[in-house]
Protein backbone atom coordinates (compact mmCIF):
# COMPACT_ATOMS: atom_id res chain seq x y z
CA UNK A 1 0.00 0.00 0.00
CA UNK A 2 1.14 3.56 -1.17
CA UNK A 3 2.06 5.44 2.01
CA UNK A 4 2.24 9.48 2.32
CA UNK A 5 6.14 9.54 1.65
CA UNK A 6 6.07 6.57 -1.41
CA UNK A 7 5.57 6.78 -4.75
CA UNK A 8 4.22 4.42 -7.00
CA UNK A 9 2.02 3.77 -10.09
CA UNK A 10 -0.61 6.06 -11.62
CA UNK A 11 -2.39 5.34 -14.50
CA UNK A 12 -4.07 8.12 -16.66
CA UNK A 13 -6.98 6.90 -18.20
CA UNK A 14 -7.72 8.11 -22.21
CA UNK A 15 -9.47 7.25 -24.99
CA UNK A 16 -8.95 4.79 -27.14
CA UNK A 17 -6.45 6.09 -29.59
CA UNK A 18 -5.38 9.15 -27.97
CA UNK A 19 -3.21 7.81 -25.44
CA UNK A 20 0.23 9.41 -27.17
CA UNK A 21 -1.28 12.86 -27.34
CA UNK A 22 -2.06 12.09 -23.19
CA UNK A 23 1.22 11.29 -22.51
CA UNK A 24 2.74 14.06 -24.40
CA UNK A 25 0.32 16.28 -22.04
CA UNK A 26 2.03 13.80 -19.10
CA UNK A 27 5.05 14.69 -20.42
CA UNK A 28 4.74 18.74 -20.65
CA UNK A 29 3.56 18.94 -17.11
CA UNK A 30 6.43 16.92 -15.85
CA UNK A 31 4.91 13.45 -15.15
CA UNK A 32 7.82 11.25 -14.03
CA UNK A 33 8.65 8.47 -16.79
CA UNK A 34 5.41 8.73 -18.51
CA UNK A 35 4.80 5.46 -21.04
CA UNK A 36 1.31 4.90 -23.25
CA UNK A 37 -0.29 1.64 -22.07
CA UNK A 38 -3.63 0.34 -23.34
CA UNK A 39 -6.13 2.80 -22.49
CA UNK A 40 -4.01 5.79 -20.98
CA UNK A 41 -0.98 6.30 -19.71
CA UNK A 42 1.43 5.61 -16.52
CA UNK A 43 3.20 7.26 -15.07
CA UNK A 44 5.14 7.16 -11.40
CA UNK A 45 5.03 9.88 -8.38
CA UNK A 46 3.17 10.19 -5.20
CA UNK A 47 -0.15 11.20 -3.72
CA UNK A 48 0.40 14.99 -4.93
CA UNK A 49 1.30 13.95 -8.14
CA UNK A 50 -2.37 12.31 -7.64
CA UNK A 51 -3.56 15.63 -6.92
CA UNK A 52 -1.67 17.96 -9.51
CA UNK A 53 -2.89 14.97 -12.53
CA UNK A 54 -6.61 15.45 -11.15
CA UNK A 55 -6.39 18.67 -10.83
CA UNK A 56 -4.18 20.31 -14.23
CA UNK A 57 -4.26 17.14 -17.15
CA UNK A 58 -6.68 18.35 -19.41
CA UNK A 59 -6.74 15.16 -21.48
CA UNK A 60 -7.10 12.16 -18.56
CA UNK A 61 -11.02 10.80 -18.20
CA UNK A 62 -9.75 9.35 -14.61
CA UNK A 63 -6.42 9.33 -12.60
CA UNK A 64 -6.04 5.29 -10.61
CA UNK A 65 -3.87 4.82 -8.00
CA UNK A 66 -2.14 1.90 -7.85
CA UNK A 67 -2.39 0.57 -4.56
CA UNK A 68 -0.83 -3.43 -4.95
CA UNK A 69 -0.18 -6.33 -7.08
CA UNK A 70 0.31 -10.15 -6.11
CA UNK A 71 -0.84 -13.34 -7.46
CA UNK A 72 -3.84 -15.12 -6.55
CA UNK A 73 -5.06 -18.76 -7.95
CA UNK A 74 -8.20 -19.03 -5.87
CA UNK A 75 -10.15 -16.90 -3.59
CA UNK A 76 -8.90 -17.76 -0.13
CA UNK A 77 -5.49 -16.45 -1.30
CA UNK A 78 -7.19 -13.20 -2.56
CA UNK A 79 -8.81 -13.07 0.52
CA UNK A 80 -5.54 -13.47 2.37
CA UNK A 81 -3.13 -11.22 0.20
CA UNK A 82 -5.53 -8.72 0.42
CA UNK A 83 -5.54 -8.35 3.82
CA UNK A 84 -2.06 -7.40 4.10
CA UNK A 85 -2.42 -4.38 2.55
CA UNK A 86 -2.51 -1.63 5.21
CA UNK A 87 -5.69 -0.17 3.99
CA UNK A 88 -6.34 1.44 7.43
CA UNK A 89 -3.55 3.77 5.95
CA UNK A 90 -5.42 4.97 3.21
CA UNK A 91 -9.24 4.42 4.01
CA UNK A 92 -11.25 6.27 6.59
CA UNK A 93 -14.00 4.48 8.38
CA UNK A 94 -16.91 7.33 8.25
CA UNK A 95 -16.13 6.95 3.97
CA UNK A 96 -17.56 4.28 2.45
CA UNK A 97 -16.28 2.40 -0.17
CA UNK A 98 -17.33 0.43 -3.53
CA UNK A 99 -15.24 -2.45 -5.19
CA UNK A 100 -15.65 -3.25 -8.34
CA UNK A 101 -14.02 -6.20 -10.41
CA UNK A 102 -13.05 -8.05 -13.57
CA UNK A 103 -11.62 -11.08 -14.14
CA UNK A 104 -10.42 -12.28 -17.43
CA UNK A 105 -8.10 -15.74 -17.78
CA UNK A 106 -7.39 -16.56 -14.26
CA UNK A 107 -8.45 -19.24 -11.87
CA UNK A 108 -10.74 -16.68 -10.53
CA UNK A 109 -13.46 -16.10 -12.50
CA UNK A 110 -16.42 -14.78 -10.68
CA UNK A 111 -16.03 -10.99 -10.39
CA UNK A 112 -18.59 -11.00 -7.80
CA UNK A 113 -17.25 -13.02 -5.83
CA UNK A 114 -13.60 -11.47 -5.94
CA UNK A 115 -15.21 -7.93 -5.08
CA UNK A 116 -17.01 -9.45 -2.10
CA UNK A 117 -13.56 -11.13 -0.63
CA UNK A 118 -11.77 -7.77 -0.98
CA UNK A 119 -14.67 -5.57 -0.09
CA UNK A 120 -14.64 -7.92 3.61
CA UNK A 121 -10.83 -7.60 4.41
CA UNK A 122 -11.47 -4.22 3.80
CA UNK A 123 -14.27 -3.49 6.67
CA UNK A 124 -12.70 -6.01 8.71
CA UNK A 125 -8.87 -4.28 8.29
CA UNK A 126 -9.83 -0.83 7.99
CA UNK A 127 -13.37 -0.42 9.65
CA UNK A 128 -14.45 1.31 6.10
CA UNK A 129 -18.18 0.20 5.40
CA UNK A 130 -18.84 -0.69 1.97
CA UNK A 131 -22.24 0.58 0.16
CA UNK A 132 -22.80 0.06 -3.90
CA UNK A 133 -23.56 3.51 -3.86
CA UNK A 134 -19.84 4.33 -1.89
CA UNK A 135 -18.14 7.83 -3.05
CA UNK A 136 -14.66 6.13 -3.23
CA UNK A 137 -14.39 3.07 -5.80
CA UNK A 138 -11.55 0.38 -5.14
CA UNK A 139 -10.70 -1.45 -8.67
CA UNK A 140 -9.83 -5.00 -8.55
CA UNK A 141 -8.43 -6.25 -11.95
CA UNK A 142 -7.28 -10.22 -11.71
CA UNK A 143 -5.69 -11.10 -15.63
CA UNK A 144 -4.13 -14.46 -16.24
CA UNK A 145 -4.30 -15.24 -11.89
CA UNK A 146 -2.45 -11.85 -11.17
CA UNK A 147 -4.88 -9.30 -8.88
CA UNK A 148 -3.62 -5.65 -9.26
CA UNK A 149 -5.53 -3.27 -6.77
CA UNK A 150 -6.39 0.84 -7.48
CA UNK A 151 -8.30 3.46 -6.16
CA UNK A 152 -10.28 6.13 -8.40
CA UNK A 153 -9.31 9.26 -7.20
CA UNK A 154 -11.27 11.49 -9.26
CA UNK A 155 -14.64 10.02 -8.53
CA UNK A 156 -17.10 11.84 -11.26
CA UNK A 157 -14.97 11.11 -14.55
CA UNK A 158 -12.73 14.21 -14.92
CA UNK A 159 -14.95 15.61 -18.27
CA UNK A 160 -17.81 16.82 -15.63
CA UNK A 161 -14.94 20.16 -15.37
CA UNK A 162 -17.77 21.87 -13.56
CA UNK A 163 -18.72 24.58 -15.93
CA UNK A 164 -20.59 22.72 -18.93
CA UNK A 165 -24.21 22.69 -17.85
CA UNK A 166 -26.29 23.50 -20.56
CA UNK A 167 -24.83 21.47 -23.30
CA UNK A 168 -26.58 20.23 -26.99
CA UNK A 169 -27.11 17.00 -28.77
CA UNK A 170 -24.04 15.06 -28.30
CA UNK A 171 -21.55 16.85 -26.53
CA UNK A 172 -18.08 16.13 -27.06
CA UNK A 173 -16.34 15.61 -24.26
CA UNK A 174 -14.02 18.13 -22.75
CA UNK A 175 -11.08 15.15 -22.28
CA UNK A 176 -11.56 14.74 -26.58
CA UNK A 177 -11.64 18.12 -27.09
CA UNK A 178 -8.45 19.00 -25.53
CA UNK A 179 -6.67 16.27 -27.14
CA UNK A 180 -7.86 16.69 -30.42
CA UNK A 181 -6.65 20.39 -29.72
CA UNK A 182 -3.06 19.12 -28.76
CA UNK A 183 -2.89 17.18 -31.59
CA UNK A 184 -3.69 20.33 -34.01
CA UNK A 185 -0.37 21.85 -32.73
CA UNK A 186 -2.76 24.24 -30.01
CA UNK A 187 -0.82 25.44 -26.96
CA UNK A 188 -2.49 28.54 -26.12
CA UNK A 189 -0.66 31.17 -28.13
CA UNK A 190 -3.48 31.44 -31.24
CA UNK A 191 -6.95 32.59 -31.62
CA UNK A 192 -9.56 29.47 -31.79
CA UNK A 193 -12.98 29.52 -34.52
CA UNK A 194 -15.40 26.70 -33.82
CA UNK A 195 -18.21 27.73 -36.79
CA UNK A 196 -20.22 25.05 -35.30
CA UNK A 197 -19.78 25.27 -31.61
CA UNK A 198 -22.93 23.54 -29.92
CA UNK A 199 -22.22 24.20 -26.64
CA UNK A 200 -19.10 25.97 -26.87
CA UNK A 201 -16.60 23.08 -25.65
CA UNK A 202 -13.89 23.79 -28.08
CA UNK A 203 -14.02 27.46 -27.27
CA UNK A 204 -13.91 27.69 -23.60
CA UNK A 205 -11.08 24.82 -23.41
CA UNK A 206 -9.34 27.08 -25.76
CA UNK A 207 -9.38 29.34 -23.77
CA UNK A 208 -9.15 27.85 -20.91
CA UNK A 209 -5.73 26.54 -22.22
CA UNK A 210 -4.53 30.29 -22.90
CA UNK A 211 -5.42 31.73 -19.93
CA UNK A 212 -3.42 29.03 -17.70
CA UNK A 213 -6.77 27.74 -15.71
CA UNK A 214 -6.27 24.28 -14.41
CA UNK A 215 -9.08 22.16 -15.47
CA UNK A 216 -10.46 21.05 -12.09
CA UNK A 217 -10.42 23.74 -10.20
CA UNK A 218 -14.22 24.06 -10.22
CA UNK A 219 -14.94 20.40 -9.07
CA UNK A 220 -14.27 18.32 -6.17
CA UNK A 221 -12.64 14.98 -6.41
CA UNK A 222 -12.66 11.28 -4.17
CA UNK A 223 -9.37 11.84 -3.33
CA UNK A 224 -10.48 14.32 -0.55
CA UNK A 225 -11.89 11.47 1.12
CA UNK A 226 -8.80 9.89 1.72
CA UNK A 227 -6.40 9.79 4.59
CA UNK A 228 -3.56 10.71 2.41
CA UNK A 229 -5.31 13.98 1.70
CA UNK A 230 -3.37 17.02 3.29
CA UNK A 231 -6.24 19.54 2.98
CA UNK A 232 -3.65 22.56 3.60
CA UNK A 233 -1.20 21.24 1.15
CA UNK A 234 -4.09 20.80 -1.17
CA UNK A 235 -5.32 24.38 -1.21
CA UNK A 236 -1.54 25.92 -1.79
CA UNK A 237 -1.52 23.70 -4.73
CA UNK A 238 -4.89 25.30 -6.00
CA UNK A 239 -3.71 28.61 -5.45
CA UNK A 240 -0.36 28.33 -7.23
CA UNK A 241 -2.76 27.79 -10.27
CA UNK A 242 -2.81 31.15 -10.72
CA UNK A 243 -4.52 32.66 -14.22
CA UNK A 244 -2.83 34.64 -16.70
CA UNK A 245 -3.53 37.35 -18.97
CA UNK A 246 -4.00 37.21 -22.66
CA UNK A 247 -4.87 39.29 -25.47
CA UNK A 248 -6.27 36.79 -27.21
CA UNK A 249 -10.11 36.07 -28.75
CA UNK A 250 -11.87 33.25 -29.26
CA UNK A 251 -14.88 32.69 -31.16
CA UNK A 252 -18.15 30.60 -30.97
CA UNK A 253 -20.59 30.57 -33.69
CA UNK A 254 -23.82 28.33 -34.59
CA UNK A 255 -26.89 28.83 -36.42
CA UNK A 256 -28.83 27.46 -33.17
CA UNK A 257 -29.81 30.75 -30.94
CA UNK A 258 -30.06 27.77 -28.40
CA UNK A 259 -26.73 26.59 -28.66
CA UNK A 260 -24.74 29.92 -28.44
CA UNK A 261 -26.94 30.85 -25.42
CA UNK A 262 -25.77 27.65 -23.91
CA UNK A 263 -22.06 28.90 -25.30
CA UNK A 264 -22.70 31.78 -23.41
CA UNK A 265 -23.49 30.96 -19.65
CA UNK A 266 -21.26 27.90 -19.75
CA UNK A 267 -17.87 30.86 -20.69
CA UNK A 268 -19.50 32.70 -17.71
CA UNK A 269 -19.07 29.25 -15.24
CA UNK A 270 -16.24 28.93 -16.88
CA UNK A 271 -14.76 32.49 -15.85
CA UNK A 272 -13.75 33.13 -19.60
CA UNK A 273 -16.58 35.08 -21.15
CA UNK A 274 -14.39 38.10 -21.17
CA UNK A 275 -11.89 36.52 -23.93
CA UNK A 276 -14.68 33.58 -25.43
CA UNK A 277 -17.39 35.50 -27.46
CA UNK A 278 -19.91 33.56 -29.33
CA UNK A 279 -22.91 34.27 -31.92
CA UNK A 280 -25.80 32.99 -33.64
CA UNK A 281 -25.09 32.71 -37.64
CA UNK A 282 -24.62 30.23 -40.05
CA UNK A 283 -21.53 29.18 -42.28
CA UNK A 284 -21.91 31.03 -44.82
CA UNK A 285 -21.28 34.34 -42.98
CA UNK A 286 -18.23 33.20 -41.46
CA UNK A 287 -15.21 35.75 -41.58
CA UNK A 288 -11.99 35.70 -40.03
CA UNK A 289 -11.28 37.86 -36.85
CA UNK A 290 -8.94 40.18 -36.46
CA UNK A 291 -5.44 39.79 -36.04
CA UNK A 292 -3.25 37.02 -36.81
CA UNK A 293 -4.20 33.55 -38.15
CA UNK A 294 -5.11 30.76 -35.49
CA UNK A 295 -6.98 27.22 -35.71
CA UNK A 296 -10.00 26.50 -36.87
CA UNK A 297 -11.79 23.99 -34.93
CA UNK A 298 -14.59 22.39 -35.76
CA UNK A 299 -16.83 19.33 -34.43
CA UNK A 300 -19.68 19.57 -37.76
CA UNK A 301 -22.70 17.10 -37.39
CA UNK A 302 -22.20 13.44 -39.37
CA UNK A 303 -25.04 12.16 -40.50
CA UNK A 304 -26.03 9.14 -38.55
CA UNK A 305 -29.06 8.05 -40.58
CA UNK A 306 -28.22 7.70 -44.09
CA UNK A 307 -31.04 10.15 -45.98
CA UNK A 308 -29.01 13.19 -43.97
CA UNK A 309 -25.78 12.73 -45.61
CA UNK A 310 -26.69 14.53 -48.98
CA UNK A 311 -27.87 17.52 -47.25
CA UNK A 312 -24.16 16.97 -45.11
CA UNK A 313 -21.96 16.85 -48.02
CA UNK A 314 -23.42 20.20 -48.96
CA UNK A 315 -22.69 21.87 -45.30
CA UNK A 316 -19.06 20.10 -45.61
CA UNK A 317 -19.00 21.69 -48.89
CA UNK A 318 -19.66 24.63 -48.32
CA UNK A 319 -17.48 25.10 -45.11
CA UNK A 320 -14.42 24.14 -47.29
CA UNK A 321 -15.01 26.92 -49.45
CA UNK A 322 -15.46 29.84 -46.85
CA UNK A 323 -12.54 28.54 -44.92
CA UNK A 324 -10.32 28.15 -48.75
CA UNK A 325 -11.72 31.45 -49.68
CA UNK A 326 -11.15 33.67 -46.57
CA UNK A 327 -8.96 31.98 -43.94
CA UNK A 328 -5.46 32.21 -45.93
CA UNK A 329 -3.34 31.32 -43.47
CA UNK A 330 -5.36 29.52 -40.66
CA UNK A 331 -5.14 25.76 -40.06
CA UNK A 332 -8.44 23.69 -39.47
CA UNK A 333 -8.78 20.48 -37.04
CA UNK A 334 -11.64 18.73 -38.34
CA UNK A 335 -13.63 16.24 -35.84
CA UNK A 336 -16.36 13.64 -37.93
CA UNK A 337 -17.35 10.02 -38.03
CA UNK A 338 -17.39 10.25 -42.27
CA UNK A 339 -14.37 10.24 -43.77
CA UNK A 340 -16.06 10.79 -46.78
CA UNK A 341 -17.46 13.87 -45.33
CA UNK A 342 -13.71 15.68 -44.55
CA UNK A 343 -13.17 14.61 -48.38
CA UNK A 344 -16.09 17.28 -49.27
CA UNK A 345 -14.95 20.55 -47.63
CA UNK A 346 -12.02 19.71 -50.20
CA UNK A 347 -9.51 20.63 -47.59
CA UNK A 348 -6.17 19.68 -47.81
CA UNK A 349 -6.29 17.24 -44.94
CA UNK A 350 -3.20 14.51 -43.68
CA UNK A 351 -4.06 11.11 -43.17
CA UNK A 352 -6.45 11.27 -40.52
CA UNK A 353 -6.02 10.34 -36.65
CA UNK A 354 -7.05 7.26 -34.97
CA UNK A 355 -10.52 5.81 -34.16
CA UNK A 356 -11.86 7.34 -31.33
CA UNK A 357 -14.69 6.28 -29.73
CA UNK A 358 -17.61 8.75 -29.04
CA UNK A 359 -20.65 7.13 -28.06
CA UNK A 360 -21.52 4.21 -30.70
CA UNK A 361 -19.28 6.05 -33.47
CA UNK A 362 -15.65 6.25 -33.86
CA UNK A 363 -14.84 9.39 -34.85
CA UNK A 364 -11.37 10.94 -36.56
CA UNK A 365 -9.24 14.32 -36.16
CA UNK A 366 -8.63 15.83 -39.73
CA UNK A 367 -5.60 18.74 -39.84
CA UNK A 368 -4.32 20.72 -42.50
CA UNK A 369 -1.45 22.98 -42.12
CA UNK A 370 -1.38 26.87 -42.68
CA UNK A 371 -4.20 27.45 -45.71
CA UNK A 372 -2.75 28.99 -48.74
Amino acid sequence: MNLPDETFEIFLAAPPGLEPALCAEAAALGFEAPAVAAGGVAVRGGWTDVWRANLGLRGAGRVLARLGGFHAAHLAQLDKRARRLPWDALLRPDVPVRVEAQCARSRIYHAGAAAERVGRAIRETAGAPVAADAPVRILVRIVEDFCAISVDTSGEPLHRRGAKQAVGKAPLRETLAALFLRDCGYAGAEPVVDPMCGSGTFVIEAAEIALGLAPGRLRAFAFERLRTFDAAAWEAMRAACAPQETILRFHGFDRDAGAIAASRENAVRAGVDAVAAFAAQPVSALMPPEGPPGLVMVNPPYGARIGERDDLRALYGAFGRVLRERFGGWRVGLVTSENGLARATGLPFAPPGPPVPHGPLKIRLHRTGPLP
